[in-house]
């Protein structure tokens, strides 16, 4: 397939594809008699892993650094696999505190349901809702 249509199936524009080229995330496809790019079809779910890889948070150099090592084969297999699961425990810890967050926003969000039903929290939220503190 023809880089446009490489374009329209990814996802990715014809100048992201060419970068990718360019820094080794995919590799040079070969060229049809005109000269222009031929990629095999099979690279959609290598484009896909790559933007999976990205969403995730891994930068542009682990990505190269992971691409290096695929095209090496199985000689690299232990070290993609140390890759994967060093990135997947940073995945794990953002995912823990992001849900410590969102365990935060939902008591937030249920305090403030308790202080508009006029239902009574403990005296110390009392600011939160623009209530004066009762004195003891």
């Amino acid at each position: 397939m023809q880089i446009g249509e490489l374009s329209r199936r990814s996802g990715l524009s014809v100048d992201t594809l060419r970068y990718y080229e360019k820094v080794g995330l995919i590799e040079p496809p070969a060229r049809d008699g005109g000269g222009r790019r031929d990629y095999d079809p099979d690279i959609l779910r290598w484009i896909d892993f790559l933007g999976r890889l990205k969403a995730t948070g891994m930068g542009i150099g682990e990505r190269v650094r992971y691409a290096e090592l695929r095209r090496e084969g199985a000689g690299s297999l232990t070290e993609r696999r140390e890759i994967l699961e060093a990135h997947r425990q940073a995945i794990a810890e953002r995912i823990e505190a992001l849900q410590q967050s969102l365990d935060l926003m939902d008591d937030k969000i249920d305090l403030y349901g308790r202080m508009e039903r006029g239902e009574p929290v403990d005296p110390a939220f009392a600011d939160c809702a623009g209530q004066e503190r009762a004195l003891t």
